[in-house]
C-alpha cells in the first residue's frame, strides 16, 4: 500500500483550503443531485447508498449492510425489503449457512447504476470542456491524491465505487 505524506504544522494545507474546496464542491456535487433525481427519482438517498455498497459487496449479508451503511440492523433489514419489493435486490441463501442470506443487485440496478455514472459522466463531460487541460489534470491528480487520502484514513469517506 502506498502511503501518503502526512502534513503537520505550517507546511500542512491552509485553514481556508477547506472552506474554498467545499465551496467548489458544491458544483461536483450539483452534477451528482442532478444526475440521480434524473435516474433514480423513486429511489432515497439511504437506497442508493445501499444499492452501491451490495455492489461493492456482493454477496454481503444484512449485518454487513447494516454496518456499511452505520444503521441498526432492523433498519437495514426493512431497506433490504423495500429493495427487494421494487426489484433492485435480491436475496439469495448463503453458500455456508443456508439461514445467512446474501444479497445481490438485479439486472434492473445495474442498468440503473450504469445509467446514472453515464448521466453524471455526460454532465461532466461537459464541464471540463470549458477547463484548460492543465486545470483538468490538476483536478483529476488533485482529486485522486484526496481519494486516496480519505480511504487511508478509515472513515470510510472514499468508496471503492461510487455510482
Amino acid at each position: 500500500m502506498r502511503t501518503m505524506a502526512v502534513h503537520h504544522g505550517p507546511d500542512g494545507p491552509d485553514p481556508t483550503h477547506a472552506a474554498a474546496i467545499d465551496d467548489a464542491a458544491q458544483a461536483l456535487l450539483l452534477a451528482w443531485d442532478v444526475a440521480r433525481e434524473q435516474v433514480t427519482p423513486r429511489l432515497s438517498s439511504v437506497q442508493l447508498s445501499a444499492l452501491l455498497a451490495v455492489e461493492r459487496a456482493e454477496g454481503i449479508n444484512l449485518g454487513g449492510l447494516a454496518a456499511e451503511l452505520s444503521m441498526l440492523l432492523s433498519s437495514a433489514s426493512r431497506l433490504c425489503d423495500r429493495l427487494v419489493a421494487s426489484g433492485m435486490v435480491e436475496r439469495v441463501p448463503g453458500r455456508a449457512d443456508r439461514r445467512e442470506i446474501a444479497l445481490y443487485l438485479t439486472p434492473a440496478s445495474r442498468a440503473l447504476l450504469a445509467e446514472l455514472r453515464r448521466i453524471r459522466r455526460q454532465a461532466l463531460t461537459v464541464v471540463l470542456e470549458k477547463m484548460s487541460a492543465t486545470g483538468r489534470a490538476a483536478l483529476l491528480r488533485g482529486l485522486t491524491e484526496f481519494a486516496a487520502a480519505a480511504g487511508e484514513s478509515g472513515d470510510g469517506s472514499a468508496p471503492a465505487q461510487t455510482a
